[in-house]
């Protein structure tokens, strides 16, 4: 058991699953390709996300280094999150995810338009 542990740890296809496939966190790494986002405004586009979900989300993507988090001085404070490098480099990976449902599972919408179109704008940036 300890064997199949270790090859598991040794797969990059599992490193990166075990990474984006906790419930939530693939779109909110979908929601910051748009760019810097407020929690507010996650919390908005992700509809049906607890505030307590998204609050853990963000801290485990900004741990894992794909997500930054900027706290302004300001009063009321004012916090951002922003995809990383290391965050935008999985946005191939949600494009061929968005395609792929797309072709195969007549999947066209399931988010809003406003979140669709900057999901298009972040795919042309990417490309």
């Amino acid at each position: 058991m300890k064997q199949d542990v270790a090859l598991e740890d040794l797969c990059p296809v599992c490193a990166t699953a075990d990474l984006v496939c906790a419930k939530w966190t693939i779109l909110v790494i979908r929601d910051l390709a748009g760019g810097c986002s407020r929690f507010c405004e996650l919390e908005r586009s992700l509809h049906g996300i607890s505030p307590r979900t998204l609050s853990l989300r963000l801290r485990a993507l900004e741990e894992a280094g794909i997500v930054e988090r900027r706290t302004y001085p300001e009063v009321p404070p004012r916090v951002e999150y922003e995809l990383t490098e290391k965050g935008r480099a999985l946005l191939p990976l949600i494009d061929d995810m968005r395609q792929y449902g797309r072709e195969w599972l007549g999947a066209c919408g399931g988010q809003s338009a406003e979140a669709d179109d900057s999901s298009e704008r972040a795919e042309v940036a990417v490309a």
